[in-house]
């Protein structure tokens, strides 16, 4: 059963288009691990500091083999510090995994018939 893990990223306001610059730059890092069936950034549109991060998995085995991975702690890893630079500064002030699965919905097609 597809689990979903959303990161509920706490922003300070004017501090938001690094963290999408930052997400950008690692864009598909993620993509070729194994359960991994998507992932969306979600800037808020009202006066919320809080970016969610939400991926989906095939199932809770597949995001921790993803988590416990070399791909993982490579992937959280700025381009600087790959190079043996150090880390850049956080964007966030806090950060919260709230763990999901899908208890129902719709397919968003209409009915045929």
């Amino acid at each position: 059963m597809t689990t979903i893990k959303i990161n509920a990223i706490t922003v300070p306001a004017g501090s938001g288009s690094e963290l999408a610059h930052r997400f950008a730059a690692r864009a598909g890092a993620v993509d070729d691990a194994d359960g991994f069936e998507g992932f969306e950034l979600l800037r808020p549109t009202d006066d919320r500091e809080q970016w969610l991060v939400i991926t989906r998995w095939r199932d809770e085995a597949s995001f921790q083999a993803w988590v416990t991975s070399p791909a993982f702690a490579d992937g959280h890893r700025s381009a600087v510090e790959r190079a043996g630079g150090d880390a850049p500064r956080p964007v966030s002030t806090h950060s919260e995994v709230w763990n999901y699965e899908v208890a129902g919905g719709s397919s968003g097609t209409p009915d045929e018939g």
